[in-house]
């Protein structure tokens, strides 16, 4: 807005500090965005057999969301792929993710929305 259309408004877009509330919410949500591939699209697709998962498919990457936590077992995921599929595989797929990721085994990575009960494995 130029300052002579604020001047003949006599508004302004922009509000004080003083006028700021920043209220704290928590989401116990977590998630993994991942490039396309074979292996995501495997990962994804055995991942949306879960009815609290959501997966998201865009133009080159697929998101992955859900509540608590996340489990991702690679036997399982691998069979499912008609292939290996190792926790080294799935990390390399994995462009970003929010929670906290936790790789218990070669088997199993989880990921937490709950910062609490990520402490059991730290």
């Amino acid at each position: 807005m130029s300052v002579a259309a604020r001047d003949s408004t006599k508004s302004n877009i922009f509000k004080s500090m003083k006028d700021i509330t920043f209220e704290q919410t928590i989401s116990h949500q977590c998630g993994v965005t991942m490039n396309d591939s074979v292996e995501a699209r495997a990962i994804a697709e055995f991942m949306d057999q879960d009815p609290k998962v959501t997966v998201t498919y865009n133009p080159a990457l697929i998101r992955i969301d859900g509540e608590g936590k996340l489990i991702f077992k690679m036997d399982e995921i691998g069979e499912f792929l008609g292939k290996e599929m190792t926790a080294e595989m799935f990390e390399v797929n994995t462009s970003t993710h929010y929670g906290r990721m936790v790789r218990v085994d070669d088997n199993t990575v989880i990921l937490f929305g709950d910062m609490e009960e990520v402490m059991d494995y730290i």
